[in-house]
């Protein structure tokens, strides 16, 4: 499954003295078993494009595509996209509410109809996905530690059976172990269930840890497209748009332009301690 934008426009209080475009002619593709990172300076209209992924919002011009179908066709069910795309908002877990974590997990799955063997089933198997186990169920959302209530509600969403998942700044405000926890509940569910997630993050610790493709948007429009390593090897370029790369990456982009042999591209510790650790070879 994919969602494709093709050109993509969007424009906020059309026909107004207050008209502004957030986004112009965006071309972007979105696969099932990849993480794509969104990465641009504020203002760059990452939010309204993770917005039209879904059909939350309507484009000015151009498609998107839910697997070759055009999401604002005639006739289209844009409501059963919102559960196969789902879109989780940055600090989700304010919306959590009910009296348990498994009464709210069950909620995304009650709104779709579905009966209540299926609807616990599917909260469960969320649950589970994203670390929280049997001893959670019954515990009120309101005593979790903060990434653990992160963590409920993205299974709030994953209850929903999504494909492709969209998170927006997944690791605002969270401790380095919230932080750690997060990012590797991420790549598992990649890589056991095979579905595609976009992040979108203004750490690019974060993205260099987890992408396998990057986009960066800049004044609306995607001006790079690429791997990690393609993206964060051009340290001059993104700090043109006002944006930085990672610590690691940055050091390492130092250490090459004062001499040193090294390749400059690392973008983790470890990488970084086999690069240095072949000068004394």
């Amino acid at each position: 499954m994919s969602i494709e934008l093709r050109g993509v426009s969007y424009v906020y209080e059309v026909g107004t003295p207050m008209e502004v475009r957030s986004l112009n002619e965006i071309d972007l593709t979105v696969r099932e078993e990849e993480i794509l990172a969104i990465i641009g300076h504020t203002g760059s209209g990452k939010s309204t494009l993770i917005q039209l992924m879904n059909g939350l919002l309507k484009p000015y011009s151009g498609q998107v595509l839910f697997n070759g179908e055009d999401i604002f066709g005639e006739k289209y069910d844009r409501r059963a996209l919102r559960g196969r795309v789902g879109l989780v908002f940055q600090y989700p877990e304010y919306q959590l509410f009910e009296t348990d974590v498994l009464t709210d997990v069950c909620f995304g799955p009650k709104n779709q109809g579905l009966p209540e063997e299926e609807r616990i089933a599917r909260a469960k198997t969320a649950l589970e996905a994203v670390g929280l186990g049997e001893e959670y169920y019954t515990r009120s959302p309101f005593e979790l530690s903060g990434g653990e209530k992160r963590r409920a509600a993205i299974a709030g969403v994953l209850a929903m059976q999504p494909r492709i998942l969209i998170l927006d700044e997944p690791t605002a405000g969270l401790d380095p172990q919230g932080r750690a926890e997060l990012l590797s509940m991420l790549r598992r569910l990649r890589e056991t269930k095979g579905i595609g997630v976009v992040i979108v993050s203004h750490s690019m610790d974060d993205v260099a840890e987890l992408a396998d493709r990057i986009a960066v948007l800049s004044h609306g429009e995607k001006v790079k497209e690429g791997t990690p390593k393609e993206i964060f090897g051009d340290r001059k370029g993104l700090e043109e748009i006002g944006l930085s790369i990672p610590e690691v990456s940055r050091i390492m982009a130092l250490l090459k332009e004062a001499g040193l042999p090294v390749d400059g591209t690392a973008l983790s510790v470890e990488e970084a301690e086999e690069e240095i650790a072949k000068l004394f070879q």
